[in-house]
């Protein structure tokens, strides 16, 4: 399955258009990567913790609309547009990464 961000596949031509295709992954944070993340946002630096969820999530995301496209009868996904939001609930924090695009079929 082609994955782009660009309206045609590079090298390649779109054919019919099947839709509209999303995945969605919704993360929990944990009390842990919580507080090592705050001493990182203290003292300066990445938070390895919250990077390795986001991609994660984001590669969960990317997997289910791919498999939502190839239901389809695609052979590639243009377009795709990824967002991340922070969700904060009652309970705790939660990441989450929504990617989506249009399945087509290549001629």
């Amino acid at each position: 399955m082609i994955i782009t961000t660009t309206d045609t596949p590079p090298g390649r031509e779109a054919g019919d258009s099947l839709g509209v295709v999303a995945g969605e992954a919704i993360i929990g944070v944990n009390i842990f990567r919580d507080l090592f993340a705050g001493v990182t946002d203290f003292l300066g630096g990445r938070s390895k913790g919250y990077q390795k969820a986001l991609r994660e999530a984001r590669e969960h995301a990317m997997r289910d609309m791919a498999d939502e496209a190839s239901a389809l009868g695609a052979d590639a996904v243009i377009g795709v547009d990824i967002d991340y939001e922070a969700i904060d609930t009652q309970k705790g924090a939660m990441l989450m990464v929504s990617c989506n695009g249009t399945a087509v079929r290549l001629r």
